[in-house]
């Protein structure tokens, strides 16, 4: 009776660390892509590179920054 209890546990821990590592990867799966961060040469803010403005070699949060530097 032990022994199939053991076995029992043994296939049960084994079903649970499949789940948990098939629900990593579906999270992995499912996270944006990283950015680079570029720093806003007015007021040092940093933000996605895409949401940012280059202007004359550096980088803007805003047209106001990029207007007053």
């Amino acid at each position: 009776m032990i022994k199939y209890l053991l076995l029992l546990a043994v296939i049960a821990a084994v079903v649970w660390f499949l789940a948990a590592g098939a629900r990593a990867r579906r999270r992995q799966a499912e996270s944006p892509p990283a950015q680079d961060m570029v720093r806003c040469a007015h007021c040092g803010v940093f933000q996605p590179r895409s949401e940012s403005i280059l202007a004359r070699g550096r980088f803007y949060c805003s047209t106001e920054h990029e207007r007053l530097h």
